[in-house]
């Protein structure tokens, strides 16, 4: 009997020997990106025209696996048409534009969101005199 409990003990004695000698698990952080840190005025991309400003979220970041970026498109400003090479994501927080997509007509109105898919083409135009102001994601390859 006392051999079982010598074992018994030696085990536990082990086992919190060995939880306690295990490293701390590095906690996963975070970064705080503010508009005002990152803003950057720039033309209308793919050659759209037009003046933007552009927020590129986290672009620095090691190890980012995907992009994640706010435009304000000012009045006439555009994404030129290009074709797309991965998913990307448009989504409409305010003003008012028109995509095209492979040829198609969409109104861009606050909460929509366009997936445009590998081997698509699109445009976007603002439209109207408030800015168009579109959050955009899509994975880096």
């Amino acid at each position: 009997m006392r051999t079982v409990a010598a074992m018994v003990l030696g085990l536990c004695i082990g086992a919190v020997a060995v939880i306690v000698a295990q490293p701390a698990k590095a906690r996963g952080g975070f970064i705080v990106q503010h508009d005002a840190e990152i803003a950057k005025n720039e033309p209308g991309t793919h050659d759209g025209g037009g003046r933007t400003i552009g927020y590129s979220f986290f672009d620095r970041t090691p190890g980012m696996k995907f992009v994640f970026r706010k435009r304000a498109l000012h009045p006439g400003a555009g994404v030129g048409l290009h074709e797309q090479h991965e998913d990307e994501v448009y989504y409409v927080l305010s003003g008012k534009g028109l995509m095209t997509v492979d040829d198609q007509p969409v109104d861009m109105t606050p909460g929509t969101a366009v997936l445009t898919r590998p081997g698509s083409s699109h445009s976007l135009k603002q439209v109207g005199s408030e800015d168009l102001v579109v959050l955009i994601a899509y994975e880096i390859k």
